[in-house]
């Protein structure tokens, strides 16, 4: 399963992405929103993890252009955020995110989440 991460913080990539090449995922990585919906289109991940907090266009944005564009809209896309006051899950499912994770990343409930949109979960 191949994982688009798009996140602006090193050592937040560095983490999560050494983490999830462990448990068998291929991930690549867009460091800006602008870079997140170009890879969407040209590597058509199967997931897309989506920080909320970036430069050049920030991940709603990105995520509503993602969730516009007729090659990119059935790519699931999970927020991965600090963003955890009253209402920014609700803001952030509004954009078009398929779910919502909070940092700092508890990895089991990410993979579990991750889980539910393999592309073989639905067998």
């Amino acid at each position: 399963m191949k994982i688009l991460y798009v996140e602006d913080n090193d050592d937040n990539i560095y983490v999560l992405k050494s983490r999830l090449k462990r448990a068998g995922y291929d991930v690549i990585i867009a460091t800006d929103g602008a870079q997140g919906v170009a890879m969407a289109a040209s590597e058509q991940p199967d997931l897309i993890l989506m920080d909320l907090s970036l430069p050049v266009i920030d991940g709603w944005e990105a995520t509503r252009r993602i969730k516009a564009a007729a090659e990119t809209r059935h790519i699931p896309v999970i927020a991965v955020t600090a963003h955890a006051m009253s209402g920014d899950r609700e803001k952030a499912l509004a954009a078009g995110c398929d779910d919502f994770d909070t940092k700092p990343v508890e990895l089991p409930r990410l993979l579990e989440k991750i889980r539910a949109f393999a592309p073989d979960a639905a067998s």
